[in-house]
């Protein structure tokens, strides 16, 4: 595996545990964003925090499956 797929592969688990990290704490600062304010409108605050965990872990199994298969 090339360097640049190893970066890649431990970019997604950092941000991964970032997204949980920031739901978990409720951080004003990661809700109020364009991004994530779409999903605040959508489901709520709470359900905008799930989203974020789930996506989160779905990034965390991405990196360590490519970790595991490459």
């Amino acid at each position: 595996m090339q360097l640049s797929e190893y970066f890649i592969l431990v970019l997604f688990i950092v941000l991964g545990v970032f997204s949980i990290i920031a739901s978990v704490l409720n951080l004003d600062w990661y809700f109020q964003t364009d991004g994530a304010r779409i999903f605040v409108k959508r489901f709520g605050r709470n359900g905008a925090r799930i989203f974020y965990v789930l996506l989160g872990i779905a990034l965390i199994a991405c990196g360590v499956v490519g970790f595991i298969y490459w």
